[in-house]
């Protein structure tokens, strides 16, 4: 899944240490999910929209295909 996290930390200028941290995840979630080789948990996901005051949908993109009528 795609996701906007990287572009948030620089908007705040917050290091993905500081973010870990603010999640209580380690670094390495936030590297993961920031290259999207990890997809966080609906609580996590919703956690990372509250920590940067916007919404889930915001955050992140669904990249799968719309399936067919």
């Amino acid at each position: 899944m795609k996701n906007k996290i990287r572009v948030h930390r620089a908007m705040r200028e917050i290091t993905q240490e500081q973010l870990a941290a603010g999640l209580g995840v380690t670094r390495q979630t936030i590297i993961a999910i920031e290259k999207g080789k990890y997809d966080p948990s609906l609580s996590l996901a919703f956690r990372i929209a509250r920590f940067f005051n916007v919404r889930v949908d915001e955050l992140f993109l669904d990249d799968e295909p719309a399936p067919e009528s």
